[in-house]
């Protein structure tokens, strides 16, 4: 590499060092308020799938029965958040940290892997900062949610799939084999979903294989039993003598699909275009040169990198196809490896000729100045009103004479998250919500804009439900404003008594079958 490309190569670094340093400005700010993604997410699932996390260190246990605890089946993000809350303690801004740090560290082996693929001098560098500029990622990589964790994740297993070599011996020939056995578990254990990503890594491992399926057996078998001994050891000694119920609740909830409720072009068509939420300029853009490497240049079907990227995109869009519920934070997944593939695409295609390569070279950069402006906004416009109006709620609730804190609401983990109330959800649970509701007896119910039905079915034979307080939030027009309401018991009844009735006479009952005479006692 001469030195004017070690210059550019620094400076594309030290920009995306720069972008990569305000994704930790504000971390606790609203998820962008008003932006072109409107994902539940950034009511609810920092909570619920830290809550294990959350609860041990607020009120001694992990897990509360009957409610819903994700971590049985999804340990691992739950067991790195209960690593730095040991550290830094429970609050919003550590959960975030950590998640930037995973975003860091995404960064850092997508660099390496590229170094490792040998990909071109600059693209390492170019796909760095293209990653760090984008602002669909910064809104959600700073979301401490499972799916950074898993890109991550994927990350790794093809960074260690890289390293197999069929000549190798010892432990160069085994230490990825291991660390591949390790990966695989941690990826499903952090999101089920990462079954569509399997493909990508084995890929990897076959072309590193050099394309012989008994030599890559030779490599994935003893790697697919490690994965296999790890996760069978965490499910039938962990899971199926104490948590079954709890790990059979968390994928009867989530499979749902509509799928067969609308045509299939039409689902494979809202599918790839919500890939739009990446940016419009950019989804445009890696669109024409995928299609334009996969026309001219042949040779990148032997690129196992890129192989593995475009079955990672594939592997997701067809998960994201047959579940259609199109939420963006789950193109998260693909934003990143297609970010990526733009990267190592328009260097191929600048190497046939100067002109191609100065389009390439504009064309990102257009892309990451329109990116870099955009991020720059949400990091100047910070807004806190989720924050803010937790903050008050805890007070509220801390000034009330009862004592009772528990909280029951659809974004109880969350408020546990930010100001450390203990609390329930009325949504999903292994037990029914009324039940719940008489077992844990909570003293406040806070909801967004209004009450359900079922919630208010649940509540309303032991509670008067009175409305003291209401705090605008976020940006939905369905959930923008928290209510609270507390929970006044409702004076017991003494149950009527009961009437002596005549015991009936049963009558017999007779039937025949086969020939025989069958006698039944039943009731009138």
């Amino acid at each position: 590499m001469n030195g004017n490309y070690r210059v550019l190569r620094g400076t594309l670094l030290a920009v995306a060092a720069m972008f990569f340093a305000l994704h930790a400005v504000h971390p606790t700010a609203d998820f962008p308020n008003h932006s072109p993604w409107m994902d539940w997410a950034k009511y609810t699932d920092e909570g619920w799938y830290g809550d294990a996390a959350i609860r041990y260190f607020l009120r001694g246990n992990w897990y509360v029965s009957g409610d819903f605890n994700p971590a049985v089946a999804l340990p691992v993000w739950p067991l790195l958040e209960a690593i730095v809350f040991s550290i830094f303690g429970v609050s919003l801004a550590t959960a975030r940290g950590l998640a930037i740090g995973v975003f860091g560290s995404i960064l850092i082996v997508t660099y390496l892997l590229l170094r490792r693929m040998r990909q071109g001098s600059l693209v390492p560098a170019i796909a760095v900062l293209l990653l760090t500029v984008s602002p669909f990622i910064y809104a959600f990589s700073r979301l401490a949610i499972l799916e950074p964790l898993l890109i991550l994740l994927t990350l790794l297993g093809l960074y260690a799939g890289s390293f197999l070599q069929p000549a190798a011996t010892g432990r160069a020939r085994w230490l990825p084999v291991l660390a591949l056995g390790i990966i695989l578990p941690l990826m499903v254990l952090t999101k089920t979903t990462a079954v569509f990503l399997l493909p990508a890594i084995f890929w990897m491992v076959f072309a590193q294989s050099e394309y012989n399926w008994r030599v890559a057996l030779r490599f994935a078998l003893p790697a697919g039993v490690i994965a296999a001994a790890i996760w069978g050891g965490y499910f039938l000694l962990f899971v199926r003598p104490h948590y079954l119920a709890d790990y059979r609740y968390l994928f009867s909830a989530n499979q749902y699909t509509s799928f067969d409720k609308e045509p299939l072009w039409k689902v494979i068509a809202n599918t790839f275009r919500d890939g739009m939420w990446m940016g419009r300029a950019s989804y445009f853009l890696v669109a024409v040169a995928l299609a334009a490497v996969v026309v001219t240049h042949r040779k990148v079907w032997r690129n196992p990198l890129y192989v593995s990227l475009l079955l990672w995109v594939g592997g997701y869009f067809f998960f994201l196809a047959y579940h259609n519920n199109l939420q963006p934070r789950y193109y998260l997944v693909v934003a990143v490896p297609l970010t990526i593939l733009l990267a190592i695409s328009l260097t191929l295609l600048s190497e046939d000729r100067a002109m191609v390569r100065g389009a390439a070279a504009a064309a990102l950069a257009i892309v990451a100045v329109l990116h870099a402006a955009k991020t720059i906004h949400y990091v100047r416009t910070p807004e806190y009103t989720y924050l803010n109006a937790a903050r008050r709620i805890r007070s509220l609730i801390d000034a009330d004479p009862r004592g009772n804190h528990l909280v029951l609401s659809i974004s109880g983990s969350n408020l546990a998250l930010m100001t450390g109330l203990p609390a329930i959800c009325d949504d999903f649970g292994t037990m029914a919500l009324d039940q719940r509701v008489a077992a844990y007896k909570p003293g406040w119910f806070i909801t967004w804009n209004l009450v359900e039905d079922d919630k208010m079915d649940a509540l309303s034979p032991l509670y008067k439900l009175t409305r003291v307080a209401e705090y605008p939030a976020l940006d939905d027009p369905e959930r923008n404003l928290l209510i609270v309401y507390r929970l006044d018991p409702k004076p017991s009844t003494p149950a009527p008594a009961k009437k002596r009735t005549r015991r009936r006479p049963q009558f017999m009952a007779t039937s025949l079958r086969d020939g025989e005479a069958k006698v039944s006692l039943d009731d009138e």
